[in-house]
């Protein structure tokens, strides 16, 4: 197993230094060609991943990448309906508000029940002698 590691690293770096030494100055990218040659020589792993992955310039007859389309979203459907009532008052401003309806509630309860016992014949206002 690392008989087959050793070939394929200096694999690796044999086509590298070829590929620099064939390659036109103006496509090699980040560093000059001589040291492009250093560091493979020196790192064949990491310099000839470096090499094929940094400094090699791929032009249009090189590895063409697929590019993904960014697939274009629907047009979301617009919401026609209105919006929902914001209460903008605080909590203590709605508890007076629900405490003055009970009372308002209250106060009606009464009112109909006095007027239920005014019809049987009482003639005033509840407590009034």
């Amino acid at each position: 197993m690392a008989f087959l590691f050793s070939l394929l690293v200096i694999a690796l770096m044999i086509g590298a230094l070829i590929d620099i030494i064939t390659r036109d100055s103006s496509l090699v990218k980040f560093l000059p060609k001589l040291a492009w040659i250093i560091i493979v020589i020196l790192l064949p792993l990491i310099g000839g991943l470096l090499w094929f992955g940094l400094g090699r310039e791929y032009g249009e007859s090189g590895i063409q990448m697929p590019r993904m389309r960014r697939a274009e979203r629907p047009a979301a459907p617009t919401d026609v309906r209105p919006a929902p009532p914001r209460d903008t008052r605080t909590t203590e401003q709605q508890i007076a508000d629900l405490d003055r309806e009970i009372e308002e509630w209250r106060l009606r309860q009464e009112i109909e029940k006095n007027r239920g016992t005014d019809g049987e014949g009482s003639t005033g206002p509840v407590g009034s002698a």
